[in-house]
């Protein structure tokens, strides 16, 4: 794998799409197991979990649905402090079990609110899977259920993850490089 550059930043290459791919698969199967028999709701927030959730919704062994939300906390590669919704979920989640799926969960804000608002429809339990966990970074108390990589505060950008809406498409993980 090469370095990109975007937006005049160089990032090298951190995790291989073959490395996601086994770990997701993993995860796919830890949550077969649990949920096997209850149909859960898996909600992808969108934009930057699309990939994450879509193959790991592909690799679960147990009937599931699908929903979406859009929540929106960063600007460039700093985080705004603020959480917005830009897209609401739509499906009752009353005596369900969901699992939101998530990209990345580094101060934890937007996890924290989402949590509060979804818990308020009453869900039968609900989980956490995120691809990407930075345990140092969390401002909010915040614990995943399931985690692809626990990883340094950093930034990156591929499988999802952008800069500016830039590099969302690239099948591997790559990290800013720093001089």
């Amino acid at each position: 794998m090469k370095t990109v550059t975007y937006n005049g930043l160089t990032f090298k290459p951190f995790i291989t799409s073959d490395q996601i791919s086994k770990r997701v698969g993993e995860i796919a199967a830890q949550i077969t197991e649990e949920y096997s028999g209850r149909n859960p709701l898996i909600v992808c927030v969108l934009n930057g979990a699309f990939p994450f959730a879509s193959e790991l919704f592909m690799n679960l062994g147990c009937d599931a649905q699908i929903a979406f939300v859009r929540l929106q906390s960063y600007c460039g590669t700093e985080s705004s402090g603020e959480v917005r919704q830009v897209v609401g979920l739509t499906e009752s989640v009353k005596d369900r079990p969901v699992v939101i799926v998530e990209d990345i969960i580094d101060t934890g804000r937007t996890m924290a609110r989402f949590l509060a608002d979804l818990k308020t429809q009453e869900p039968a339990d609900v989980k956490v899977a995120t691809l990407l966990f930075k345990p140092d970074a969390l401002i909010e108390k915040i614990t995943p259920d399931y985690v692809g990589f626990t990883i340094p505060s950093k930034f990156i950008i591929g499988y999802g993850l952008d800069l500016n809406g830039q590099a969302r498409n690239l099948k591997d993980i790559y990290v800013l490089q720093q001089d």
